[in-house]
């Protein structure tokens, strides 16, 4: 049997010269790498308390969903600014060069909830932080983020620092 790692496929000089990109569509293309990588994330979970899976659009969606379906907890999408149908709140965030906006319904999240937050991967950080604040600014609280892949060399574990964070795979460098 494979390991996760080995279903990461990585792709050097990508999406610039200097990077080696994780690339999990890989293990999403496999049904024994992906029932493995939810499985993984299942483990960072498990004794958890909380009542909530936020899903950091879009690959938190694509891990955030089989987890709360199987634990049998709502799942709560955090969308690019415009994508959501309902009244929301926003939270803007910093780039490499620019900034960018999330979003959440405003009904998503009740006051005292405890979510997990979900997302395929930390780098900066930075989408991350933005989602659990839309969390606490709906009155809920971040029981752990959790991620599939973690980029060490942006040192994303060090900006969330106020939160519980947990990845299956993490690699050096950018």
């Amino acid at each position: 049997m494979k390991t996760l790692d080995e279903y990461v496929r990585v792709i050097p000089d990508f999406p610039k010269k200097g990077v080696m990109f994780r690339d999990i569509t890989s293990v999403l293309q496999d049904a024994d790498g992906f029932k493995l990588a939810v499985d993984e994330l299942f483990k960072l979970v498990e004794g958890l308390d909380f009542d909530v899976v936020v899903g950091v659009e879009s690959r938190g969606f694509i891990f955030g969903a089989p987890m709360a379906y199987a634990l049998h907890k709502p799942l709560v999408l955090v969308r690019k600014k415009g994508k959501l149908p309902g009244e929301t709140i926003a939270k803007e965030y910093a780039l490499e060069y620019g900034t960018a906006t999330v979003e959440i319904h405003k009904d998503a999240i009740q006051p005292g909830q405890k979510a997990i937050v979900i997302d395929d991967l930390i780098a900066t950080g930075g989408t991350l932080k933005a989602a659990a604040e839309l969390v606490e600014d709906l009155g809920g609280s971040v029981a752990k983020i959790i991620s599939l892949v973690e980029l060490k060399g942006f040192d994303g574990r060090g900006f969330l620092s106020k939160y519980d964070v947990d990845t299956v795979l993490q690699y050096e460098g950018k």
